[in-house]
């Protein structure tokens, strides 16, 4: 099975994290999600965060930095997810392709519903502020 590599940015400001619903019509519509997308070929995965961050939610990372790699069998597709902190960065993030998007208190997360490969993410953000 072909593993899709995918670039996640945990967008932090103020201790709260910005995450946005996923569309309907793609694998695991209707999820909420932290932004990112796939990593093209022969792009690195900073080139790819900066470049789909700026497309779906309209900032310019100005500070990135790894936080963890995840891999995840959902049985149809294999994804291995890059997850990077998002430190510092320009613009006001927003649902740019008309996505719903919200702020969100680290201890809130576990209130909204995502992908099963996000779970670990959220544990390690949790443990993080307590």
């Amino acid at each position: 099975m072909k593993v899709v590599d995918v670039a996640v940015g945990v967008i932090r400001q103020d201790n709260k994290i910005f995450v946005s619903k996923r569309a309907e019509d793609v694998h695991q519509g209707g999820l909420w999600e932290f932004p990112g997308g796939k990593v093209e070929a022969g792009e690195s995965v900073e080139s790819a965060m900066c470049r789909e961050l700026y497309e779906e939610v309209g900032i310019e990372v100005t500070k990135q930095s790894p936080f963890m790699l995840l891999e995840h069998d959902y049985g149809d597709k294999h994804v291995r997810l890059h997850i990077h902190m998002i430190e510092q960065f320009k613009g006001r993030a927003h649902g740019k392709e008309g996505q719903l998007t919200q702020w969100i208190a680290i201890d809130k997360l576990v209130d909204l519903n995502f992908p099963a490969a996000n779970q670990a993410i959220i544990d390690k953000l949790q443990s993080q502020t307590k």
